[in-house]
């Protein structure tokens, strides 16, 4: 009697050999299904680079698993009969491949896993949904940290003392049970300006192969109305790409990381950052061996802790506490909006066709890379969002759409609670909004500004300025609620009258001027 054949499906996010999918796939028996479909190409209208990085990914994984003796089952996006979504897809391949189970790993976003739950009554086999493992805590874990024995939630989280708690768990940067250096966490080392003259490190860039040569020609036909440039195109694609990626970032930008991760400088979009993240979103990489060695280089003296500490931060703390968040709340979470804020998000968020040259140095480094770093992201385009009362599912789905590392269960809650405060202060202890100074001053973008970043008041005025006011004026009677809010808000109470006026003139006439007109559109 001949062993039962099991179909493997691996989505697009999940090239990982440790997948537990694969866990007990046996090479010669076990059929692997991977595809490309349009539903999930154009669930949102996705960035060109990103469409062509997941795609080229996926071929070559695929290409490496057939080299290691597995049988592949690869639905590309433009062979015929292919049905534009995974279920059809996958009743199609279960029939093709005569598999009598199908085995997966967990979709990372709610509405793909619903989607899943309804195959398993449209197949005529079992279709077994694994736990993700590559994640550090499990579902079962977060809800067990964030939820009391009575089975209540509390009304605010916070990730610091996530954390701390995962510290403990993994043992990364722990010595004698507490944290190395004496202090959990170094982020007010890492908030410098940065310095005129420094060397930024010269990043590598990887050449398109035949098969990333061919998905291009693919995204250039198929998507060409998405929003984003296409080329150049150097991203890393296979997982030894990836990995060489890692190392380069270990040796050459993890050592400035620390001091300057916040910094933002024009036409040097990526600075000391990684550029990791959609490595390890679809797979790659792992959260573990990317922390691994990162700790390893401050352990052999290549890396000062202030550095390692924030990286490590961002994937064990700030990844895995917004994933706990966004499974924790879904699916009401897309839907909150906890300051009503309803205004169009304006067009030039798709051009970068602005007089303030922040928002037209990130927009435009968005389109060219599908990528800002995440000062970029929080500190101007989210702050703008925040002050100008945006809509958040319109914000929400503008950061789906534009960059590379960008998966729903990642990007909601950093702008429904972290850049919006669209949740009341659930995730962040307080909005994150700033007026002109703060961009001023970690960034040079305000001497090329047709804005004066000095002046708080008139035409000529950094919008910033007068929105920051406007923004806690118009939401006075939320915030002053917030402890952490409490100096600026009696700040506010002492305004004079008619201060109050002219910032709410000012900032009446950016938001209905023509900049703010055109209004939210998808291309």
């Amino acid at each position: 009697m001949s062993e039962e054949k099991v179909l493997r499906f691996i989505l697009g996010d999940q090239l990982s050999r440790d997948l537990s999918s694969l866990s007990d796939a046996v090479p010669g028996r076990d059929v692997i299904f991977i595809a490309e479909v349009m539903g999930e190409a154009t669930s949102v209208r996705h960035h060109k680079k990103k469409i062509a990085f997941l795609f080229s990914a996926m071929r070559h994984f695929a290409n490496d698993l057939r080299a290691d003796g597995f049988d592949i089952d690869y639905l590309a996006l433009d062979d015929a009969g292919n049905p534009g979504t995974f279920g059809a897809a996958l009743a199609d391949a279960v029939r093709r491949n005569d598999a009598h189970r199908v085995v997966m790993t967990e979709p990372s976003e709610f509405r793909v896993l619903n989607d899943a739950q309804t195959w398993r009554e449209e197949l005529s086999v079992d279709l077994e949904i694994r736990t993700d493992t590559r994640f550090l805590a499990s579902h079962e874990d977060f809800v067990s940290w964030a939820v009391n024995d009575k089975g209540q939630q509390p009304k605010t989280l916070r990730m610091e003392y996530f954390y701390r708690e995962m510290r403990r768990r993994t043992g990364y940067l722990m010595v004698d049970g507490g944290p190395e250096g004496g202090q959990w966490n170094f982020d007010s080392d890492n908030r410098k300006a940065l310095p005129d003259k420094i060397r930024i490190p010269v990043r590598p860039g990887f050449e398109p192969d035949g098969t990333t040569r061919a998905v291009m020609d693919l995204v250039a036909r198929r998507f060409a109305s998405h929003f984003g440039d296409l080329e150049p195109f150097d991203h890393p694609v296979t997982r030894a790409d990836a990995l060489a990626y890692l190392e380069w970032f270990i040796a050459e930008a993890l050592p400035g990381f620390g001091d300057w991760q916040d910094a933002m400088k024009q036409s040097e979009p990526l600075l000391f950052h990684s550029h990791l993240s959609a490595m390890i979103n679809c797979g790659l990489l792992g959260p573990r061996e990317c922390c691994d060695r990162a700790v390893a280089a401050w352990r052999e003296g290549q890396a000062p802790l202030n550095a390692v500490e924030g990286f490590v931060r961002q994937i064990i703390g700030w990844r895995e506490f917004i994933r706990g968040v966004y499974w924790l709340k879904m699916p009401d979470y897309a839907d909150a909006n906890a300051l009503d804020a309803t205004r169009q998000l304006p067009g030039f968020f798709w051009t970068g066709d602005t007089e303030m040259n922040c928002l037209r140095q990130a927009v435009t480094e968005t389109k060219a890379n599908a990528y800002a770093h995440h000062i970029q992201r929080l500190m101007v385009l989210g702050n703008f969002c925040l002050l100008a009362g945006i809509d958040p599912k319109q914000v929400q789905e503008w950061f789906l759409i534009v960059y590379w590392d960008a998966y729903e269960w990642v990007e909601m809650p950093n702008v429904v609670g972290m850049a919006l405060y669209a949740d009341g202060g659930f995730l962040a202890s307080k909005p994150y909004a700033a007026s002109g100074a703060y961009i001023n001053r970690m960034s040079d973008y305000c001497a090329g500004c047709r804005f004066d970043v000095k002046q708080k008041a008139g035409e000529k005025a950094c919008p910033f300025n007068y929105l920051y006011w406007n923004f806690l004026s118009a939401n006075e009677g939320t915030l002053r609620q917030n402890h952490r809010m409490g100096l600026i808000m009696g700040s506010l109470g002492k305004m004079a009258p008619e201060r109050l006026e002219e910032i709410k003139a000012d900032s009446s006439r950016f938001l209905e001027g023509p900049e703010m007109r055109t209004g939210w559109t998808h291309v």
